[in-house]
């Protein structure tokens, strides 16, 4: 709240200045003051009601407080600008190169993961599997060294304004996921991280990591993989590829799942649906009923 506040006064000190720089300016500048010559600036509609404030003043003084406006006015930016890596407002600079690098392919696409796919087709064409072929250090992710760059960037570009929580139908129906939260929770545990590396000259193991520690199960699988928190970002965000890493991570690597996902999963290896039916007897619902 401290950090909303330091803004905002900042943002208040910073719109005076231009004001009054403005007010004083063209005040000097209908009084046909020698530098300006015959060229105006414009109206300044606004910053015109406060001509009142300065119309008494004599011109030197009209100048100083012009160029004392200015230079607070750019000295703020400047500050503004080194304080903004360390504020929440730091998406103000990466909105736009997250936006550059939106992702092209269709919202919602899950990405397969290209080690399980050739598990797949060497099963069914062993042929074709390579003799020095290296199984994957590990499925998903667990923590923010098995995200992408890309997940990152969308964790620190996350505005927090919160449309994904208002569309997520999870949180809606007082499910534990709020995908606004799914990319605070990242960003802090990069600054968990950051801190270690600051202090150690290298990372340190600290027995945490971003899944279990930050984010739960529970969390996890009351997804529904539905895209609304993706669709509703307006800078580009996706919390669902977070969501589904660490779920991937949970259920491949610790072979953590519900019991019913698990018979699930089973039927549809086996049986090509999710009942345990014959796939050959789909039809005879069709004749017993």
């Amino acid at each position: 709240r401290s950090d909303a506040n330091y803004i905002l006064f900042a943002e208040i000190i910073l719109m005076s200045m231009l004001l009054t720089m403005n007010s004083t300016d063209t005040l000097l500048q209908q009084r046909n003051y020698a530098v300006y010559g015959e060229h105006q600036t414009g109206g300044f509609i606004i910053s015109s009601v406060l001509h009142p404030l300065f119309n008494s003043l004599p011109d030197h003084s009209l100048i100083s407080i012009e160029r004392s406006a200015w230079w607070i006015h750019i000295t703020g930016i400047f500050i503004f600008l080194n304080y903004l890596p360390y504020s929440k407002h730091l998406h103000i600079i990466l909105a736009f190169p997250n936006a550059y690098y939106a992702r092209l392919e269709p919202k919602g696409k899950m990405k397969n993961m290209p080690s399980v796919q050739n598990e797949v087709l060497y099963a069914m064409q062993p042929e074709l599997a390579p003799p020095d072929a290296v199984a994957p250090d590990k499925f998903g992710a667990k923590d923010i060294f098995d995200l992408s760059w890309r997940n990152l960037l969308d964790a620190y570009t996350c505005t927090e304004c919160g449309r994904c929580s208002s569309a997520c139908p999870a949180t809606q129906t007082g499910k534990l996921l709020s995908p606004r939260k799914i990319m605070m929770d990242t960003r802090d545990r990069m600054e968990e991280v950051r801190k270690n590396i600051k202090a150690n000259k290298e990372f340190q193991a600290d027995g945490k990591s971003l899944l279990h520690d930050y984010i739960t199960t529970e969390e996890l699988r009351a997804c529904t993989t539905c895209n609304a928190c993706v669709q509703e970002c307006p800078v580009a965000i996706s919390p669902l590829e977070i969501i589904l890493e660490l779920r991937r991570s949970l259920i491949m690597e610790e072979s953590n799942a519900p019991a019913e996902w698990n018979a699930m999963n089973s039927n549809i290896e086996n049986n090509f649906a999710p009942w345990k039916f014959n796939p050959d007897e789909r039809d005879q619902w069709m004749t017993s009923s």
